[in-house]
């Protein structure tokens, strides 16, 4: 999530220069090579590859990483942000069972809806951005779905097929939307480095691991943290000001976050004692 947050101000550097496409494929792409070295893609056993588990999971990956930037194109940070985490919400309700898990993803809603800017709603929203930033929510549905799918290798190895698919999805609009010669060009690769390794690389390796021992439920829920951590990273770090319902907002998150891994953790402890 920090890195994720992290990466936000160097993508809105790159967007001043280049198409959001272009930015959303080379993000992909450079995180793609990165991990590819750094896990040693070339020593993965492809007659094994379960592959439509592995499109599944780079298409979803591709298509939430172009549509949440094509929204901030038109919206303010925090309510794509909003409309976004929509889709992960979503997940966890539809893996609720007991009466605590409904406790704990109702205290996420509440906190999100604490967390929306309604200042900024009252103005007018962009509607073409409220449907992608609520598309890309649903494709991170999808994503979370998908990387739980046994895919016959391990996760960093699916992580780098999958960013690999994601990019081919997204290179193609990349080349007509233009630009592409000045990718290579000093700053930007620079640039795109970090971007890939803060927004690509770094996190989607991380949440992959998350994925395989975590419940569709905790993991949607958990998840709901990144809107809270944007608002105390924004206090903490750009000086904006919190105002008593967003303090509250992260509070309720916050006991959502940890009253969901207790339930979940209690309740594999008590399949296991029986």
């Amino acid at each position: 999530m920090l890195c994720v947050q992290g990466s936000g101000s160097l993508a809105k550097i790159l967007f001043q220069s280049f198409p959001v496409l272009t930015v959303s494929a080379m993000r992909l792409c450079f995180g793609a090579i990165i991990l590819a070295i750094i896990f040693k893609i070339w020593t993965i056993n492809f007659t094994v590859v379960r592959w439509k588990a592995i499109l599944s999971y780079g298409m979803a990956l591709a298509e939430m990483n172009a549509l949440f930037y094509l929204s901030l194109e038109r919206l303010p940070l925090g309510l794509a942000v909003a409309f976004e985490f929509i889709g992960p919400l979503s997940v966890a309700l539809y893996h609720a069972r007991q009466k605590y898990d409904f406790i704990w993803v109702g205290c996420a809603i509440l906190g999100l809806i604490l967390l929306f800017p309604l200042q900024q709603a009252q103005q007018g929203i962009d509607l073409v951005g409220v449907f992608f930033a609520v598309s890309a929510g649903a494709c991170w549905a999808l994503y979370i779905i998908a990387g739980q799918n046994p895919s016959g290798i391990s996760g960093n190895h699916t992580v780098c097929l999958g960013m690999s698919i994601g990019m081919l999805c997204l290179l193609p609009f990349a080349i007509f939307s233009g630009a592409l010669d000045r990718v290579v060009e000093l700053p930007n690769i620079y640039y795109f480095i970090g971007l890939a390794i803060l927004a690509s690389a770094l996190p989607f390796t991380l949440e992959m691991i998350a994925l395989r021992s975590l419940t569709p439920l905790s993991f949607g829920t958990l998840m709901s943290l990144e809107p809270a951590v944007a608002a105390l990273s924004g206090f903490i770090f750009l000086g904006e000001t919190l105002l008593w319902n967003q303090w509250l907002a992260l509070g309720t998150i916050i006991i959502a976050s940890i009253g969901c891994t207790f339930t979940t953790q209690h309740a594999r402890q008590q399949k296991v004692n029986k």
